[in-house]
């Protein structure tokens, strides 16, 4: 059994004291809530404002999201792209790709947006950029494989965000069993043993590892 990753009196006391949704991005919370069956994997409000925040102190011309869902923190992170700045978003799952371009075409930052449908290991060796921000949000087997993908396309000052690092508490246990538990773990301590960055792991909902690139 899993054990508890958040208080419920806390994380309820920062959804008080955290900026609202917009309402585009209300309506992305609750149309998924209402309709999705795994409407867990959703960002939610403090975990998108936190998205929103560090775009928005980047102020940076290429991002990278590997996993739209259903498009709520694409839309938090090209909040703070620059005026000729770009997302690209990377979603294998095509009904959840086509909700999201619904949701990106109703917003003021369609025109920044591009979201591609299919394997992100096939797509971002087509990529050709530098990536200032990178939002890793996608199969958990996977995260290592990603990390390593993106590291050298970082930007000087480039961050990674990955998401899920607490994978619901299970990697808080003493033996960790579940195949995704046991991946997101392996991650973290491949991370913290890469001397190319230096890391920091929130508790924000399931855990979130910022990860920047050293200077050499």
């Amino acid at each position: 059994m899993a054990l508890p990753f958040i208080i419920d009196k806390a994380n309820s006391y920062s959804d008080v004291f955290t900026t609202p949704a917009d309402p585009l991005l209300q309506i992305i919370l609750d149309e998924t809530r209402a309709t999705h069956p795994k409407a867990h994997m959703l960002s939610g409000e403090v975990q998108g404002q936190l998205l929103s925040m560090l775009s928005g102190m980047k102020r940076p011309m290429h991002i990278l999201e590997i996993g739209t869902f259903t498009g709520y923190s694409a839309l938090c992170l090209a909040k703070g792209l620059g005026p000729n700045g770009k997302l690209h978003t990377i979603e294998n799952r095509k009904e959840d790709a086509d909700k999201a371009a619904r949701y990106f075409a109703q917003s003021h930052n369609a025109h920044k947006i591009e979201l591609h449908i299919g394997d992100a290991k096939e797509i971002i060796p087509t990529l050709p950029y530098k990536w200032d921000i990178v939002f890793i949000d996608a199969d958990k087997t996977g995260y290592i494989e990603y990390y390593e993908m993106v590291v050298p396309l970082l930007a000087t000052g480039g961050i990674i965000i990955a998401d899920n690092v607490l994978f619901h508490g299970e990697v808080l246990e003493e033996n960790i069993s579940g195949k995704n538990a046991m991946a997101i773990h392996a991650f973290n301590e491949h991370v913290k043993n890469d001397p190319r960055t230096s890391q920091v792991l929130l508790t924000i909902r399931d855990g979130m590892l910022l990860i920047q690139k050293n200077e050499l």
